[in-house]
């Protein structure tokens, strides 16, 4: 008998990875265990020893999409030292290039969110948790552009990220992700005070609150 090769995947990561691709294609709740292991030519038990349940495999899943899109937005970002406002397009710019890949089915924690309503799954958790790194970072980027109410830009952003997710999924390449970045743009114009002109909405309210 031929010696298993020591680089060879193990069963886990064979798991892993078959029921990343199954999830983010289908959806986490069409996809049965069965379906899972026999892709990954694996058993139900070895399945429980490494996750436990599929809700912890679910969990697993959505953890390393977080990741592949923490790694995509910290590349773009890492390309503007010191620009905030550059660094918020190429956060656009990187979402309009992702919404044309083959395959592409919006954001896996967005899609989760909706699977899931029940606020005490643990995908809704790794979901909400993620949203609201991503609603927070926001929020520091458009406070150190100096931007006029940055909470809201800040929120506004999000919409249109959110908006561009869901959106790439109905239309496909051609649709609105192609346009969030130049309404990025505009909302960033827009909320962004000059030296020398007073800021005519007020205070940010948010902002006194922390």
């Amino acid at each position: 008998m031929a010696k298993m090769s020591s680089t060879a995947p193990r069963a886990a990561d064979r798991i892993l990875e078959t029921a990343t691709s199954l999830f983010y294609r289908e959806g986490s709740r069409a996809v049965g265990v069965d379906e899972i292991v026999a892709g990954a030519g694996a058993t139900k038990p070895t399945l429980y020893r490494a996750f436990g349940s599929k809700d912890q495999l679910i969990a697993a899943y959505l953890e390393g999409e977080a990741a592949r899109f923490w790694s995509l937005l910290d590349t773009a970002v890492a390309g503007h030292p010191g620009d905030a406002r550059a660094q918020l397009l190429a956060c656009f710019d990187a979402l309009e290039t992702l919404s044309q890949q083959k395959g592409f089915r919006g954001c896996a924690l967005s899609n989760a969110a909706v699977e899931y309503p029940d606020p005490t799954h643990i995908g809704r958790a790794v979901a909400v948790t993620h949203k609201t790194k991503l609603r927070k970072r926001l929020r520091e980027l458009t406070r150190e552009m100096d931007a006029r109410k940055p909470k809201k830009l800040a929120d506004s952003l999000l919409l249109l990220i959110e908006g561009a997710f869901v959106t790439s999924q109905i239309f496909g390449a051609d649709g609105p992700p192609g346009v969030a970045r130049s309404a990025a743009q505009a909302l960033i114009a827009a909320h962004t005070r000059k030296a020398d002109e007073p800021d005519k909405d007020g205070p940010d309210q948010d902002s006194r609150k922390g």
